[in-house]
């Protein structure tokens, strides 16, 4: 009996071949005894695009929309075409398939596909990898599941990419087609099943802030003085005849009134209480944990950090399987956990944090009713045996300390709240002494100081001790707008979108589904998003829309742009990957769906873009006075004149606008001595250290590279 492995990537075959003793190398698989193991390249199929199905559909129309494939068709990918036969050819070897992909829908996915074209009738079997260190493949290898069990991920897979190429190729065409006949010709207006409700979230955030009012209150803060003279502050509590629906003072006369009064007078303690409060250590990472913690401590973005996790875990073989919803981890790893805080002693790093865990610790962490296909991301105990780059190394950092503190007692600190009365005025005083560090000592990294755990003890008091009230204070402040999306909030928002849908039902189904998109592909929507101009970055970490953005989501009609459209077809997909629910009626009620809007649009050309239009042609070139276009080129957006090649007018993009155009080169009058063709002209250097300084340079660099001083 032959046993063939097939697995996502070489490099995932590399280290399973090498458990399975399959030692010898061919040409594109490992084998050894009864043993074959070859690999994929990640989908090694594509679908057809729209002119693979009629060669009419290659130019965009109107009338050809929308798209329906009566019979849907996949492709073998041009630069996949040898390794698919390689595989296809290894099933007349094989006895039985057993799929080591990566375990999730996708993996399924890209193994099974390959399945089915290829024609495979013989048994199958899964291999359900958490992670890829010698010890959890082994222990996957003696635990594989029946194929059964995991064929309906397939059906998921396969129903959710019908669906998405049924929304992205008609929608995306119709739009697109309505802007351009409204005079927009800036690109693709490109729409997705959850791209479009994703870019939705940072319009309405850009909205929210220049819509923005801030609203003047005022605070009052007394300095209180003890008679051995120690002092602390209190924040007057506003009554109700002066406060607004906050509890917030809106009169800053009446605040005036109370600090003019108060000050110099005598307090008195009307109550104090204190309690200890006891905080356990937070969960081990899932994926989009890590990519906010990422994001605000390091400055990462959603996709780099997805990138590194996946580096860890597949060439360092030093964490888990990072693609996970679930901050978890099983019952039967608590067993391993002796033998990883171990290596973790023997780690320059972690040595310190190590050395303090206590494995006899079982935090709340350690839950099987919570696991998903996937427990959360932790350290597999494997050694460092080679080094790792700056941000491996901060992330690889981020994970062992959030692990180890599973093995720290509770952080524990004494609350205190103090009521004072000045008169009829209230005071209220919080306090707070550390009593344990616990858990957080795990956290720090290089002795670091916790910034957001200062401790503010209050003297000891009891209730009808008096005080003076040495200062008495008025404080000038207003409301805040929300802040801008990074990359790191803007995947918790995804991620918690059911706070934004009134809908109870679809709220929950928002939040059991976990929002919207999944952990493997919210960081490559937003990567999307960016290179397709809808949204741009403001000081290397803030999101912010673009006009074209805008315009596309007030054209769009409601369905499209609601993240609870995304929670009905993620309830769908998952009672499909269950086993329970009905593909073709799933892809069926899609395509009705496209059907409907396009024959909305169809009825009338949104107005937004014709309203977007007339605004973006209002740029005229400098040079010849015809209307710009923003484009988008190797680096980046810019704005071209609409006549060139007849005009060659070219000016940087500057948040969706046209930017000033660079100065022309001032000619000296000398011809060039290098090349004697081009005129010596005097430039300024553009960028590095000598940038805003003046040179001179022939006329036709880059084809004469003559520079003087």
């Amino acid at each position: 009996m032959t046993a063939l492995y097939l697995c996502e990537k070489p490099s995932q075959a590399k280290d399973i071949a090498r458990v399975l003793g399959a030692n010898q190398r061919r040409d594109g698989y490992f084998e050894g005894p009864q043993t074959i193991v070859t690999w994929c390249f990640g989908h090694l199929l594509e679908m057809a695009a729209p002119e693979d199905y009629d060669p009419e559909l290659k130019t965009w129309r109107f009338e050809t929309l929308p798209i329906i494939p009566g019979q849907w068709v996949w492709k073998v990918r041009k630069d996949a075409n040898k390794q698919y036969r390689v595989i296809v050819g290894l099933f007349k070897q094989a006895d039985e398939i057993v799929i080591s992909t990566d375990a999730d829908r996708e993996g399924e996915s890209i193994a099974r596909e390959v399945m089915d074209r290829g024609g495979w009738k013989g048994p199958v079997s899964r291999l359900w990898l958490s992670a890829l260190d010698d010890q959890s493949i082994r222990k996957a290898l003696a635990n594989r599941l029946p194929g059964e069990r995991t064929a309906a991920l397939y059906a998921a897979a396969v129903s959710r990419s019908k669906a998405d190429w049924l929304v992205g190729m008609s929608l995306s065409r119709l739009y697109t087609l309505s802007a351009r006949q409204s005079g927009y010709d800036g690109g693709v207006m490109s729409v997705g099943r959850v791209q479009t409700p994703t870019l939705k979230l940072v319009v309405d955030r850009d909205r929210a802030i220049e819509n923005f009012k801030p609203l003047p209150y005022y605070d009052v803060m007394a300095t209180f003085q003890t008679r051995d003279r120690n002092s602390f502050t209190g924040h007057w509590q506003v009554p109700d005849d002066l406060s607004d629906d906050e509890g917030r003072c809106l009169n800053r006369a009446a605040a005036q009134v109370v600090a003019d009064r108060c000050r110099g007078k005598t307090a008195v303690i009307s109550s104090v209480a204190t309690k200890r409060v006891k905080e356990s250590a937070p969960l081990p990472y899932s994926l989009s944990a890590l990519q906010q913690e990422a994001s605000h401590r390091f400055g990462m973005g959603a996709q780099q950090v997805l990138d590194i996790a996946q580096a860890l875990y597949e060439t360092h073989k030093l964490t888990t399987y990072p693609r996970t919803d679930c901050d978890y981890l099983p019952q039967a790893q608590y067993e391993s956990a002796s033998a990883i805080i171990e290596v973790m002693k023997g780690d320059d790093e972690f040595r310190s944090i190590a050395e303090c865990a206590d494995p006899s610790i079982r935090s709340k962490a350690w839950n099987d009713n919570k696991i998903t296909a996937h427990h959360a991301i932790s350290p597999t105990g494997v050694k460092r045996n080679r080094a790792l780059n700056t941000n491996e190394s901060l992330l690889f950092g981020l994970i062992v300390r959030r692990y180890l503190a599973q093995f720290y007692p509770d952080h524990e600190y004494d609350q205190t709240t103090m009521d004072l009365s000045v008169g009829e005025d209230r005071f209220k005083s919080t306090g707070k002494r550390i009593i344990k560090a616990g858990w957080k000592l795990a956290l720090l990294r290089n002795d670091q100081q916790d910034t957001n755990d200062k401790e503010t003890v209050l003297p000891k008091l009891s209730k009808g001790d008096e005080l003076s009230v040495a200062d008495c204070r008025v404080d000038d402040k207003e409301t805040q707008p929300p802040a801008r999306y990074t990359e790191g909030t803007l995947i918790q928002a995804m991620k918690n979108v059911g706070k934004f849908v009134e809908h109870p039902v679809l709220k929950k189904r928002l939040k059991e589904t976990s929002g919207i998109g999944t952990e493997a592909t919210r960081a490559s929507i937003i990567d999307l998003l960016l290179k397709r101009g809808f949204i741009d970055k403001q000081k290397k970490k803030y999101l912010v829309s673009s006009d074209k953005a805008r315009s596309l989501i007030d054209a769009l009609p409601e369905p499209v742009k609601d993240p609870a459209t995304t929670a009905v077809w993620e309830q769908a997909l998952e009672d499909i990957a269950q086993g329970n629910g009905n593909p073709d009626r799933f892809v069926d009620d899609q395509a009705k769906m496209v059907t409907h809007w396009v024959e909305k649009v169809r009825q009338g050309m949104p107005s937004q873009f014709k309203e977007w239009a007339a605004n973006t042609l209002a740029y005229e070139c400098p040079e010849c006075g015809h209307p710009l276009v923003r484009r988008n080129g190797k680096k980046g957006f810019f704005w071209g004149c609409r006549q060139y090649p007849e005009c060659k007018v070219v000016l940087p993009d500057e948040h969706g606008k046209p930017g000033k155009q660079r100065e022309k080169a001032k000619s000296t009058g000398q011809s060039c001595p290098e090349c004697g063709e081009g005129d010596l002209v005097q430039r300024t250097v553009r960028n590095g250290k000598a940038k805003g300084q003046s040179f001179i340079g022939c006329s036709r660099y880059p084809e004469c590279s003559y520079t003087e001083g």
